[in-house]
């Protein structure tokens, strides 16, 4: 526990209202979000840091960045309905972005031919209104007949609140409201068709009840013509549970209808309708469950012993869908997961399992062929590997379309190559029972010359003995004098990996950047000339992400939390004894729970880095649950309202953090009025109070737009990667 000696800076010595026992919050009132006074205070913030930042040389980053970003050479990926290929594309000229949809036969060849199905920059000047499009979701046709009818999701700010509507791809036009169209009031959410005439619709809008999540606590049946207050209610989840999901599966012969009750992040119920209710499928709630036609798949978080076997926490298990139903628990093991490897995805195509696997955080793929589903003495199935993966690498397969007959691409499958010095490449194959076949179909262009560095795999020791991966992306010539600009880069939460992908951002913005030419030495110190060096990018693969497995990421859960920030700390470490960098020419970078991390950086580790990109974040646990979808995260952190897990909670509490007399690296703080899954609050008061403590070098921005990715368009992410890099860049690389 932290000492009275070790108490945070306070201006004042009150309580915070409520809150029994806890010091006063200061900055209490910069929680109204859209208030006057807190907007007048982000405004000003705001033009502080835009005179620091936005100088000539930021110019040129930032449209050297957006060169990138709106280059008409990226890959359009693809996604495939019937017998189209749909994309979502935003460049210059279509900064909100085009829905649209091509022929496999267009999509192979140099110039594809679009059929634009919305403008969403046409739309947004229509009707007012800054639509960020976040996706559609078809109504299954008629057998013989082409795919209509989506339902779009358009964000009004780019946050996580969606208003749904129904639209017709044959009249490209929403469906009015004359002719029954659905159109679901902006809130948070989700829909799903259970018909042409019905909606299963999770929401908030209307009155309907929020979780203390913020998210839809209620799911109704909404048909068409009926107002979403008549509509009625067929699921619902206690307050204090995360949300109420219901879901449609529409495949032929298979058709069921799932309903979930989302109890946090990692425990769930899953029901299925039976005779006109919902049946509980009989799994521990940490069990994840999939359904494909006769099969039921299992993903245990934790080990978990079932029919007399115990199965690993990250494995893969198969059963009969309606055997197990009946209460048959003959599981065969797909994927057993060891010290190396880790379960990240898997994909059905028509006749095939695909595995996407790590290793040692390099992919892997295996592809499963079943074995009979309805035997009591299930047939193993058979398993080899596709050979698509070259080291340090990311490479995902998944299908194209499994619902198509095999002579129509039943069993084809998309492969997506990337690496930190390699341009993602799309390639597409078919899968038969020896083995699987792909070829190029798409390359994205190199923005920036990477023959002139490498990609390295280093391991770190944690405080624990734990060795912790990282990646190193530098010149090949690096000089290990401890003077090269190196931004580390993390996450460490919520069991997400952090693997290879190419990023020309990343390439033109820190790796070829360059300081002036600066005088090299020998072991013995002896000048040997000059060098000019670029920047070097670092992933930190700490505990709390997904690498390893469940496993890996429990070891950092709540009062574990410290293992993430020791893991991280320990590559920083790792970088300054390998000569790699120094901690005033070392800076770490890290959004949402990264920026937690990062915070935890700056106010536990500050004598290790020269600078902390911030973004996003989560830096006040005393009182997260309580700011938009933070309650959703006790499972991840620990609830501050229960004194015993405050306990801990509050050593990874960064506001809570802060000491005077303690010398804290230059720190930018970034974030977006409309997040509304984080907040922007929690950054607000981190920068407010740390220039209240007479603290040098702060620095705070805040968008209007963009959610909790802080951009809703291409020019607004490249003027946030922008300002990002460039801080870390002349501040690091500035130092004489």
């Amino acid at each position: 526990m932290i000492t009275t000696a070790d108490e945070p800076h306070l201006s004042e010595p009150e309580r915070e209202p409520g809150t029994a026992g806890q010091p006063a919050d200061e900055n209490i009132w910069l929680e109204d979000i859209h208030g006057e006074a807190p907007l007048a205070w982000v405004r000003e913030q705001n033009a502080r840091t835009e005179e620091l930042l936005q100088d000539a040389e930021y110019s040129q980053l930032e449209r050297r960045i957006l060169e990138v970003m709106d280059s008409t050479d990226r890959i359009p990926m693809v996604n495939k309905r019937g017998d189209h290929y749909y994309n979502f594309w935003k460049d210059e000229k279509n900064p909100k972005g085009l829905w649209r949809r091509t022929t496999w036969e267009s999509y192979l060849s140099e110039q594809t031919d679009w059929e634009i199905l919305l403008d969403v920059d046409a739309l947004a000047a229509k009707e007012g209104q800054e639509w960020v499009f976040h996706g559609a979701d078809f109504l299954r046709p008629e057998e013989g007949q082409p795919y209509r009818l989506a339902m779009l999701s358009l964000s009004p700010d780019g946050g996580d609140a969606n208003r749904h509507r129904e639209f017709d791809v044959e009249t490209l036009s929403f469906v009015p409201a004359s002719q029954g169209g659905f159109d679901i009031p902006t809130a948070k959410g989700n829909v799903d068709w259970l018909d042409g005439d019905t909606l299963l619709v999770s929401t908030t809008a209307e009155g309907l009840p929020a979780t203390s999540s913020s998210y839809a606590r209620t799911t109704v049946r909404l048909r068409r013509n009926q107002a979403l207050a008549d509509a009625e209610r067929i699921f619902e989840v206690p307050e204090d549970h995360m949300m109420a999901v219901v879901a449609h599966d529409s495949t032929p012969g298979f058709e069921r209808t799932f309903a979930v009750d989302l109890i946090d992040f990692y425990n769930r119920t899953t029901f299925i309708l039976q005779n006109g209710g919902w049946a509980p499928i009989d799994v521990p709630t940490d069990v994840s469950l999939s359904a494909h036609r006769d099969w039921l798949l299992f993903r245990p978080r934790q080990d978990w012993e079932v029919g007399g076997e115990l199965h690993r926490a990250g494995s893969l298990l198969a059963a009969s869908f309606n055997g197990f139903l009946a209460g048959e628990r003959n599981l065969v093991a797909l994927f057993t997961p060891d010290e190396h490897t880790s379960l990240q995805s898997w994909s059905w195509t028509r006749d095939f399992l695909i595995l996407n696997l790590l290793r040692d955080v390099s992919s892997e793929i295996r592809i499963l062929t079943p074995g009979t589903s309805v035997s009591a003495s299930p047939v193993p199935w058979k398993s080899t590997f596709l050979d698509a993966c070259p080291p340090l690498h990311d490479v995902n397969a998944y299908a194209v379309d499994d619902e198509a007959e095999v002579s129509e691409g039943g069993n084809d499958y998309w492969l997506v190559a990337t690496g930190f010095t390699t341009p993602t490449t799309l390639m597409r194959g078919t899968l038969a029972a020896s083995a699987g076949s792909h070829s190029v179909i798409k390359a994205s262009p190199s923005f920036f010359d990477s023959s002139a560095y490498e990609v390295q795999q280093f391991f770190a020791l944690s405080a624990d003995g734990t060795r912790i991966p990282y990646f190193q992306i530098a010149v090949k010539d690096l000089v290990l004098d401890g003077q090269n600009p190196t931004q580390l880069s993390g996450y460490g939460g919520f069991e997400v990996s952090r693997t290879p992908a190419y990023s020309g951002v990343v390439g033109r913005a820190w790796l070829e950047r360059r300081t002036p030419e600066t005088p090299t030495s020998n072991n013995n110190g002896a000048p040997t000339g000059t060098h000019s060096r670029g920047g070097v990018y670092v992933v930190a693969n700490i505990r709390g992400g997904g690498e390893y497995g469940p496993m890996w990421h429990r070891a950092a859960l709540q009062e574990n939390r410290h293992r993430a920030y020791e893991d991280f700390a320990a590559v920083a470490k790792d970088l300054i004894s390998r000569g790699v960098t120094s901690p005033e020419r070392l800076g770490c970078v890290g959004g949402s729970n990264g920026g937690l991390l990062v915070g935890n950086m700056l106010t536990q580790y500050p004598d290790l880095f020269g600078a902390v990109s911030c973004g996003v974040p989560l830096l006040d646990m005393r009182r997260y649950t309580k700011l938009s979808a933070g309650y959703s995260w006790i499972a991840e952190y620990g609830d501050p309202d229960d004194p015993a897990q405050w306990d801990y909670i509050r050593t990874f509490s960064p506001y809570h953090l802060l000491r005077d007399g303690v010398e804290y690296p230059e720190t930018f703080i970034w974030t977006a009025t409309s997040d509304d899954r984080v907040g922007p609050v929690q950054a607000r008061k981190m920068a407010a109070r740390m220039q209240a403590m007479g603290i040098p070098n702060i620095w705070y921005h805040e968008t209007l737009e963009g959610g909790h990715a802080g951009a809703s368009d291409n020019r607004q992410a490249a003027a946030l990667q922008a300002r990002s890099h460039h801080f870390l860049w002349r501040t690091l690389a500035g130092r004489s």
